[in-house]
C-alpha cells in the first residue's frame, strides 16, 4: 500500500535531515571535508551568508536555516573569522537532502518442531534450520555546508554528513542540526 506523505512529514523530514549527525553518535554518520588545497584560508577574514539559502524553498527563512545559522556562526566565529553583511571575503549555504530507504539482509532461523511427512504418512518431530529475511525502512538525511569564495565565484570549502534519521532526531531538530555542524567542524579541524 502505498501513502502520500502530507507537506507537514516532509517538513519534519527536511527539519530532520540537517540533524542526522546525532543519529549514530557521530560514529555510524559518515562526515567528510572538502577543501581546495590551493586557497590560504587564512587570507578569508569575514563571511555571510547567502540571501538565497539552499534550505529556503519558500519566499522566507526556514527554521532549518535558523538554526544552521546559529550553529555554523557560532563555529566560524570561533575560527577567527567575522561576519559581515557587506562585502564578505565567503558566503556561506547549506543544502538538505532526504531520501526514503529500504534495507534487507538474510537472518539465520533455526528451532524444533513437529511436522508431517506425506511420503512416509507420518508425524514426526526435529530441529530444523533456514533463512528469514529481514525488511526495515528508513530516512536518510545529509547535510552539507559550502564555502562560497566571492571573488572566484567557487566553492573552496564543503563539509557533508549523512546518517539515518530516528524519532528521537525529529523530536528536536535543533539540537540534532546543532550536533551536525559541531561534526562537520570537528571533522573539518582534523584535516587542517
Amino acid at each position: 500500500m502505498i501513502h502520500s506523505i502530507s507537506p507537514r512529514r516532509w517538513l519534519a523530514i527536511a527539519i530532520t535531515a540537517l540533524a542526522l549527525v546525532a543519529v549514530g553518535a557521530c560514529s555510524s554518520s559518515p562526515t567528510a571535508v572538502n577543501y581546495d588545497s590551493s586557497v590560504d584560508f587564512d587570507a578569508y577574514k569575514t563571511y555571510a551568508f547567502m540571501a538565497d539559502l539552499a534550505t529556503d524553498k519558500a519566499a522566507y527563512q526556514s527554521l532549518e536555516s535558523t538554526y544552521l545559522k546559529g550553529s555554523v556562526a557560532r563555529e566560524l566565529d570561533n575560527s577567527g573569522l567575522q561576519r559581515v553583511e557587506t562585502n564578505p571575503d565567503l558566503l556561506i549555504n547549506f543544502s538538505i537532502e532526504t531520501q526514503e530507504k529500504i534495507k534487507s539482509r538474510s537472518v539465520p532461523t533455526g528451532g524444533y518442531g513437529v511436522g508431517y511427512d506425506p511420503y512416509y504418512d507420518v508425524y514426526g518431530s526435529g530441529w530444523g534450520a533456514g533463512h528469514t529475511t529481514q525488511i526495515s525502512q528508513y530516512t536518510e538525511g545529509k547535510l552539507v555546508i559550502d564555502a562560497i569564495d566571492v571573488k572566484s565565484k567557487a566553492i573552496v570549502w564543503q563539509g557533508t554528513t549523512k546518517g539515518r534519521l530516528s524519532s528521537k532526531d525529529m523530536e528536536n531538530f535543533q539540537l540534532t542540526l546543532d550536533e551536525a555542524v559541531k561534526e562537520i567542524f570537528a571533522e573539518s579541524r582534523k584535516v587542517e
